[in-house]
């Protein structure tokens, strides 16, 4: 939908080269912060890992990423909001602290379609929905008709009230119609665990850390929750084939503090647009899951944008206000 690398990447490079003079001259000269606002070793690290090293390798200076995890991803996200707007702190960011968290929090920290300089969307993961072997039920046909026949029986683990594995939880209640119980774990790590040690019936989950518990038989994979099959799963149908209309996805994108340069923007865009044009940064983030995915700037403004007023009505519809 918005993998245009090569015309991206020209476009980038035109508008670095007439930008150049409005900052300053030989950024970077030092290393750069990548606020990943996630615990490490979760997916959100894993990516920002992968495009952080390649970014590093075209800007010719390192670019560290520095975990920042805590209340859905909003404490490292704050601290971007609130970050020097020089171009040496950056976020890696995704749906929870920039779509969903703020809109959950009885105090919103700062307003994700206003506090940040949008860069570029890099990726689109899919969820998929996981059930605990022992559920008898084998397709999410089934799991609707369990949960309407014992309404409040069945119960979702999520990684915390504001991430989107939860809100992938609250749209399942919603389109279906079913009354399941959400059970927040700090993570979706340890929301996984208590799934396979059979705690909680079911939860969405990004596909990465559910791919080896679904080949080895640990847990039941339903259905993935995006808008296509995922190629590391083909045999496994959509939410919306499995005869619930929605579909969701957790995505990942580069943002910069507010009021950061055209110019400063523009360089770290083009960077970006070139490591994800490259064979093996692509191969990689195939492998994790995710799919490849370049924006300019003002799409990916228009993105949040987006994304926030849809996490809106959810929220509203499920009545989740204040549960922040």
């Amino acid at each position: 939908m918005y993998l245009r690398l090569g015309a991206i990447v020209f476009s980038a490079l035109a508008s670095v080269a007439s930008a150049q003079g409005t900052a300053e001259p030989n950024y970077p000269s030092r290393p750069i912060r990548m606020i990943a606002p996630s615990s490490a070793g979760g997916p959100v690290d894993v990516i920002a890992r992968v495009v952080s090293q390649g970014l590093g390798e075209v800007l010719g200076q390192q670019v560290v990423v520095d975990n920042r995890a805590g209340a859905a991803g909003m404490i490292g996200a704050e601290l971007v909001a609130n970050g020097s707007p020089d171009g040496y702190t950056l976020m890696f960011g995704f749906s929870g602290p920039l779509a969903i968290a703020p809109q959950l929090a009885a105090k919103r920290p700062y307003d994700a379609t206003k506090d940040f300089a949008p860069i570029s969307l890099v990726s689109q993961g899919q969820y998929v929905l996981l059930v605990r072997p022992s559920l008898p039920v084998s397709s999410i046909r089934e799991l609707v008709a369990m949960a309407r026949a014992q309404p409040g029986k069945l119960n979702y683990a999520s990684g915390g009230n504001g991430t989107g594995i939860h809100l992938a939880g609250e749209l399942l209640k919603l389109t279906a119609g079913v009354n399941i119980v959400h059970v927040p774990y700090k993570g979706a790590g340890p929301g996984m665990t208590a799934l396979l040690a059979n705690e909680v019936d079911l939860m969405f989950n990004g596909l990465p850390p559910a791919l080896p518990h679904v080949k080895s038989g640990k847990l039941k994979g339903l259905a993935v929750a995006g808008a296509k099959r995922s190629p590391l799963l083909p045999e496994m149908p959509t939410v919306r084939e499995g005869g619930v209309d929605f579909n969701t996805a957790g995505w990942y994108g580069i943002l910069a503090p507010p009021k950061t340069s055209r110019a400063i923007v523009m360089r770290v865009h083009a960077a970006t647009m070139k490591v994800l044009a490259t064979p093996s940064v692509s191969e990689n983030l195939t492998r994790q899951g995710v799919e490849v995915i370049g924006s300019t700037p003002e799409e990916f403004a228009k993105i949040l944008r987006e994304e926030w007023s849809k996490t809106e009505k959810v929220i509203k519809a499920a009545g989740l206000k204040g549960q922040g």
